[in-house]
């Protein structure tokens, strides 16, 4: 019957349906938005129409139905461009892909060219409109892409505008974002200091009764969580040693996650936390974490934190015994990373498969790890791992000294890659440029494990007072987290 009916009597009757029952529901409309989008739509009335795919995204945004909520505001955005051109069109064309932007980072990943085209489209009607309080989302969120790309440099540039915003607005709630970003931005710079003291401005003007409800800024993860910034903050408490600190800002962001409901918050929080175990080498939580960032992902589709928490859980496995599969998950691992484009965490993750195939007994892979994720770092500028990058290649670069030596009964000074400078340097050369580098940033969990290298090297070398010495300085200035470093202290690796 309702196939039989003229063109323009259907229309007619869905614009009836759609006015009657908007009238009915008076101030619950929104509760049925997607219903009478759908009614507008057909009834022609492309206006409302639009109006009631965004209410209805925003509802399924707040039910983590982010494909839904995608498929509802690229309909409004069609059916925008059907209504004039105008001042109000264009502001309505702005609300939108800073909404979209939410979903789209959930389920095509942050650093999709789908995400970049959306902020920069919002970016561009900023600019025409002359809009300040909307340009600091759209900047956010081109901050975001820039970010988990690892093009660090653009995202500095982007945190600072962003920071400058803030203070020009006067506006404490943009402050603690802008702060926030500002210590995201920092932490892969290997900024450690200046990353703390964007952290302590920014706890200090949190206030949790200014937020009326969850805002994304980062693909997702509501504002709650890193507006107190407790995953970079344990980043950063950890490299500057203290591990302890480090571990109770992980637990309070799982706890927050946990609380908000939010998958795409959880899974990104779990995968976090499961990084900062690989930092302590609590091999039992790295899976549990993991594992768990791992299954929520796949199950809502979440692609960026799959790839990460694939390489955790393979090194893993490495430290477990299964170094075949270990490795090789890994590799899968970090291959659907780049497939995403993704470029942060990078020069971390190939130091996991350097470290894994040190382990199994594969120096030159592990080198040629380490050369890749040296050359990333000097491309992008992430440097948050520098010193431990060093550090590795000096121990692999000793291992296949070592293997030469029982091989051929000669000891030799190996060179095992031409493709970086460090292939012309010592492992005790690595191990000093590896102190040098987390003395200058002030990482002391680095130092202390290029110390340990140092020392055991020296020790073997005969030099028990200078390795004695070496060790007890840096040792004996931490406070904490005697568990998570005696496991350094007893291991080779």
């Amino acid at each position: 019957m309702y196939e039989g009916l003229p063109i323009g009597r259907r229309s007619a009757l869905h614009q009836r349906i759609g006015a009657r029952t908007e009238a009915a529901y008076g101030a619950q409309a929104s509760e049925i938005a997607a219903e009478l989008a759908v009614h507008f739509e057909r009834g022609r009335d492309y206006k409302r129409a639009v109006q009631y795919f965004e209410r209805a995204a925003q509802n399924a945004i707040r039910r983590n139905a982010y494909r839904e909520a995608t498929n509802h505001l690229t309909t409004a955005l069609e059916l925008l461009h059907t209504l004039p051109d105008t001042r109000e069109r264009a502001q309505q064309e702005l609300l939108l892909h800073i909404t979209l932007g939410v979903p789209l980072r959930a389920i095509r990943g942050i650093s999709s060219p789908e995400v970049k085209a959306t902020y920069t489209r919002a970016r561009e009607l900023c600019r025409q409109g002359g809009e300040t309080r909307q340009l600091f989302p759209v900047l956010a969120g081109l901050w975001a892409f820039h970010h988990v790309r690892g093009e660090i440099r653009t995202a500095r540039e982007l945190g600072e505008q962003l920071l400058g915003l803030a203070h020009r607005e006067h506006d404490p709630t943009l402050l603690v974002e802008a702060y926030w970003i500002m210590l995201s931005t920092l932490f892969p710079l290997g900024e450690f200091g200046e990353a703390q003291a964007h952290l302590t401005r920014s706890l200090a003007l949190y206030d949790a009764q200014r937020y009326d409800s969850p805002v994304f800024l980062y693909g997702g993860i509501e504002l709650e969580v890193f507006s107190l910034a407790y995953v970079y903050a344990a980043f950063v408490l950890w490299h500057l040693g203290y591990p302890d600190q480090a571990l109770q800002q992980s637990e309070a962001a799982l706890t927050l996650a946990q609380e908000l409901l939010s998958p795409f918050s959880l899974a990104g929080v779990q995968f976090f936390a499961a990084i900062l175990h690989q930092l302590r080498r609590e091999i039992s939580l790295i899976q549990e974490w993991a594992g768990a960032a791992i299954l929520l992902a796949r199950e809502h589709g979440f692609p960026n934190w799959v790839a990460g928490g694939t390489v955790l859980q393979g090194w893993a496995w490495v430290e477990q015994g299964q170094r075949e599969e270990g490795i090789s998950q890994i590799r899968q691992g970090l291959t659907i990373h780049q497939t995403l484009g993704a470029g942060l965490l990078q020069t971390y993750l190939f130091a996991l498969l350097a470290e894994a195939s040190g382990k199994a007994r594969q120096a030159e892979e592990g080198l040629a790890a380490l050369t890749e994720a040296l050359t990333l770092m000097d491309k992008s500028g992430e440097r948050f791992y520098e010193a431990e990058l060093y550090r590795l290649y000096g121990e692999l670069s000793l291992r296949m000294g070592e293997r030469e030596t029982r091989q051929t009964g000669k000891e030799e000074k190996i060179s095992p890659s031409p493709l970086h400078p460090l292939a012309h340097s010592s492992p005790e050369e690595c191990f000093l440029k590896a102190i040098e580098v987390a003395q200058h940033q002030q990482a002391k969990s680095l130092e202390l494990r290029a110390a340990m290298s140092l020392a055991r090297l020296w020790q073997n070398q005969g030099k028990r007072k200078e390795a004695h010495k070496l060790l007890a300085e840096i040792y004996g200035w931490f406070t904490e987290g005697a568990f998570g470093y005696s496991y350094t202290a007893r291991s080779r690796w």
